[in-house]
């Protein structure tokens, strides 16, 4: 455990939250460039880039769960990609109720071919970090992302200010 009262603990988190702030709203910013060259809404460069992580076609409440958005806004953001070419719609073989919206590879391969130029500058920074600090440094990345989605969760609960 350790002790929240070590002055020098307290410097280090107070600078960690600093350039948390700087990071969080560099990527938000950088998104947005993307995006602009792309021709795309942000919204929808990171819902394109968490249609590709899946395993599979999600339907388009898995996709308002995932992006936080509700399922008219979601609905919206598939429709904006589908007319893009982006992603297509199929009917689910095992539910026919069911809509399943996949990547389509040779649009997505558009987008990839940008994140693969840039992602090669971005792989620098990790270069000089031993495997362990590449596995601290994922497991505060995958930590940090459920605790994102809980916070989601809790902020969209709460009454919005005056």
């Amino acid at each position: 455990m350790t002790d929240a009262t070590d002055p020098r603990r307290a410097r280090l988190y107070e600078e960690l939250a600093t350039e948390s702030r700087r990071y969080h709203a560099a990527f938000v910013l950088f998104n947005q460039a993307v995006a602009d060259h792309l021709g795309l809404h942000p919204t929808d460069v990171q819902a394109l880039s968490l249609l590709t992580v899946e395993a599979a076609p999600l339907t388009v409440r898995q996709i308002a769960d995932l992006t936080g958005l509700t399922t008219g806004s979601a609905t919206r953001l598939v429709d904006r990609l589908e007319r893009g070419g982006y992603v297509a719609r199929t009917p689910d073989a095992r539910d026919r109720r069911r809509v399943l919206v996949s990547p389509v590879p040779e649009r997505i391969a558009r987008v990839t071919a940008v994140w693969d130029e840039l992602g090669r500058t971005w792989q620098t920074l990790l270069d000089d970090h031993s495997e362990d600090e590449l596995r601290a440094i994922t497991r505060h990345m995958r930590r940090a992302n459920e605790l994102s989605r809980t916070q989601i969760q809790r902020l969209r609960a709460l009454p919005k200010p005056d």
